[in-house]
């Protein structure tokens, strides 16, 4: 059906917006509601910690009530909590939507995975798939831009209540999805066969890679550019479109070219996005004082795209390596890991960097102003990013080693398995 395809991807847009573009209102909302600094950072946190965990809770409801459903409720639940989120009165108003928001995101990400593998087949599915990857690279980099002219137009009410309008028009456009369930098997929530299957298990580790050496670059370089080479925020924002530009071309680039070229399998795409990550924030080592930005462009080219190329690929691999009636639950852990391995990285390498600042910097509030990122201190935060990089760079190239193993591994037993098959030997 027609409706599909633009009611999925409209409603999944403002998922990554809102992951990576809420946090640029934060300055407006405190000086409206308030600036307490804990439940000023649960606009953000909360909806995120909600995402992450319920998006295991969604996969299996989601086997259970059928994927139209669940993908409906999380689209109603998602708008009505934006239009709260647009009027709220009160932080802690502000917290509670934002909770409930990604809630509802949750089961909007799980359905629209699973709705796209169960209703699209062959080269159309790889098409589905790569669009939706498209969508979210797009929410994803353009998150903070689009954020950010929405608050300049209509103060931070607005990127709420432009959450809540397109969530509508999807919740309106949900009346014409087909009705897509799979019987269900299992009643756990959290189905650990899934994680025993080890090309599943492979494929959940392609987006930790991607949480580690990309999302925290699209956080926090922003912050390196301007402690390390003074640039303005304005122009750190047009800089990093040298790595948000191939997270937007990859994905349908990957599709058409996976079309056309049968050598270009997804293991390959995978492969060669690993490897772009590694070198990349292996480059990103040369952000050092008084050295040429230009030197960048390259490395954030290949970060950019070691984030891209597995995007939509990776939901419909993963999904076709598991039984239909596991769809909804497989999204779910699919997407637990790649929400869950999203904030604990952009924490942990906030925590560290801001660790190691500190070690170079004394004075405790220079030292806080150095770790944000304020001019000023280009040495010591060039010192902290390079070893938080390095240390980056070695945990990607471990995660991908993992995947190449459990791939390896897994096509050795589907083979052995072929093998016995073909002999007749009941092994």
């Amino acid at each position: 059906m027609r409706a599909v395809l633009p009611v999925v991807l409209a409603a999944q847009f403002v998922v990554p917006m809102s992951i990576s573009g809420t946090a640029i209102a934060l300055p407006v909302i405190a000086a409206d509601l308030g600036s307490d600094p804990a439940p000023l950072q649960w606009v953000v946190n909360g909806f995120n910690l909600a995402f992450a965990l319920f998006t295991v809770v969604w996969g299996a409801v989601s086997d259970r009530i059928g994927h139209r459903a669940s993908f409906r409720s999380g689209v109603v639940l998602a708008a009505a909590a934006s239009v709260i989120s647009a009027s709220a009165p009160s932080l802690l108003w502000l917290d509670a939507a934002r909770v409930f928001a990604g809630i509802g995101a949750a089961a909007v990400l799980v359905g629209s995975t699973s709705i796209l593998s169960l209703h699209f087949q062959g080269t159309e599915r790889a098409t589905a798939f790569a669009l939706f990857g498209t969508v979210n690279g797009l929410g994803l980099a353009l998150g903070p831009t689009i954020s950010g002219l929405l608050v300049a137009a209509f103060d931070w009410r607005g990127v709420f209540a432009a959450h809540a309008l397109v969530l509508a028009l999807a919740a309106i456009g949900t009346a014409a999805l087909p009705v897509l369930r799979a019987e269900s098997t299992s009643d756990r929530l959290l189905d650990f066969t899934l994680l025993r299957n080890r090309r599943f298990l492979a494929l959940c580790l392609v987006p930790v890679a991607g949480a580690l050496g990309f999302v925290t670059l699209l956080t926090y370089l922003p912050a390196a550019l301007s402690g390390v080479a003074s640039l303005s925020p304005g122009r750190a924002g047009l800089f990093m479109l040298a790595m948000t530009i191939p997270v937007l071309l990859a994905p349908l680039t990957v599709a058409r070219l996976s079309s056309r070229f049968d050598t270009l399998t997804p293991d390959r795409v995978i492969l060669t996005s690993l490897g772009c990550l590694v070198l990349g924030n292996l480059g990103m080592l040369f952000l050092q004082p008084g050295l040429p930005l230009p030197a960048l462009v390259i490395p954030m080219i290949l970060v950019g795209l070691g984030f891209g190329l597995p995007i939509g690929l990776v939901d419909g691999q993963a999904l076709a390596a598991v039984p239909a009636h596991s769809n909804g639950t497989a999204a779910g852990v699919l997407n637990l890991f790649r929400i869950g391995s999203e904030a604990a990285a952009v924490a942990g390498y906030a925590w560290l960097l801001t660790l190691l600042v500190r070690r170079q910097v004394p004075d405790g509030a220079d030292a806080d102003a150095a770790a944000s990122g304020q001019p000023g201190f280009a040495d010591a935060y060039a010192h902290a990013f390079s070893e938080v990089i390095a240390l980056v760079a070695v945990s990607v190239a471990v995660t991908a080693a993992v995947i190449i193993v459990l791939s390896r591994t897994a096509r050795s037993n589907v083979s052995s398995a072929n093998a016995l098959s073909a002999t007749g030997d009941p092994r």
